[in-house]
């Protein structure tokens, strides 16, 4: 647990920064949601008022647990995960077109949101185990590729094409982060590029009509204004009609005229640009960039080597919700539903995101300390 010195070098700034990006995704899922009704609007800002601070215990406690201890059952941890998302595909309960969700309860969250982070910790402690010198071969990755394997494949099943991108996107990192030798990632290279037509035609064969039409329509959405290219055109429109100043909260006539689609969640940042415009733009994105050059830092300066590649793996994590959420509302990514860290509404995202931070407090709290 923390004691005195920990708490007084506690990342209270990195913390604050998390808080108000925070507050303007409330502050926006307000604005998105209160030309639904009264009743709505204080159902979403006030349930993610909820989250937040649930989030934040969990911070808190993520913080608390020497990370080394979470390190330590980090095949526990991927085990109870894998379980849930074979759980999930039997008795989740399915909405919008997706079987994602498990009930506890009055409650359900997400296993697929939890996969991510689990999968982190997972390499984490693979890599910092398993030592090579000169880099890792090819051989030598078969086995930490088929255990993250396993869960993509569950997430597609749901299906959940963003997050089993982002699987995808953890582990390449990670492992690039561990160090892979030349000659097996030019190997890699090769073998992937050849595979290309086999592999998109397999997994243009696994996606729904729904998943389909969003890639079509991310390469010519004017193909179909109307249906598929509907989310990115109407999203385009409301970012730009935002000019410099923006139209002023709650003025957004895109939003009131309820043209942005999933509003509150996938297109939260469209409603935010509209309102706020160029100028609050670049505030907003000003705040992520000193979250992730912040977590970089950390990443960096992490005493060990689980600590590093655990911290590098959660700023890959939230680079890539950021990158992909703001570049499928601005048409430059295909409509994949990532929601946007800490603003999206969404309670096992946000409390996901909350543990994420908690664990990169916990790495930075105990540089000092791993020598005493």
């Amino acid at each position: 647990m923390l004691n005195l010195k920990q708490i007084y070098n506690f990342e209270w700034k990195f913390l604050g920064v998390a808080l108000l990006i925070s507050a303007v995704g409330i502050l926006t899922i307000y604005s998105a949601t209160h030309s639904i009704s009264s009743h709505s609007a204080t159902s979403y800002y006030g349930k993610q008022i909820y989250w937040i601070i649930i989030g934040l215990i969990f911070l808190f406690l993520a913080a608390a647990i020497d990370y080394h201890t979470v390190i330590k059952y980090a095949y526990v941890i991927y085990g109870i995960t894998l379980l849930l998302l074979i759980i999930v595909l039997i008795k989740g309960r399915t909405g919008l077109g997706a079987q994602r969700w498990l009930a506890i309860g009055p409650l359900s969250f997400q296993p697929s949101e939890l996969a991510k982070l689990a999968i982190i910790i997972f390499l984490a402690r693979y890599f910092s185990d398993k030592r090579s010198s000169g880099g890792f071969k090819m051989k030598e990755l078969i086995l930490p590729a088929a255990l993250v394997l396993a869960p993509l494949l569950l997430i597609l099943k749901q299906p959940d094409l963003g997050t089993a991108l982002m699987a995808l996107f953890i582990f390449v990192m990670i492992t690039l982060l561990a160090g892979v030798r030349m000659r097996s990632l030019l190997v890699f290279i090769f073998v992937n590029v050849m595979t290309i037509p086999f592999i998109a035609h397999y997994f243009w064969g696994m996606l729904k009509g729904y998943q389909k039409n969003r890639i079509l329509a991310f390469f010519n959405p004017e193909i179909d204004p109307q249906g598929i290219g509907y989310h990115i055109i109407q999203s385009k429109i409301a970012i730009g009609s935002g000019g410099f100043f923006g139209k002023g909260l709650f003025q957004g006539t895109q939003n009131k005229l309820k043209f942005i689609p999933e509003k509150h969640t996938d297109f939260i940042f469209s409603v935010f640009a509209e309102e706020w415009g160029f100028i609050g733009v670049l505030v907003l994105l000003s705040l992520y960039l000193v979250l992730i050059l912040w977590g970089i830092t950390i990443a960096y300066k992490a005493k060990d080597r689980s600590g590093a590649l655990l911290a590098a793996g959660i700023v890959c994590m939230t680079t890539f919700y950021f990158i992909v959420n703001v570049g499928m509302t601005i048409g430059i990514m295909p409509v994949v539903g990532i929601p946007l860290p800490l603003m999206s509404y969404g309670g096992t995202s946000i409390i996901t995101t909350m543990i994420a931070l908690g664990l990169l407090i916990n790495i930075k709290m105990r540089r000092l300390l791993l020598f005493y």
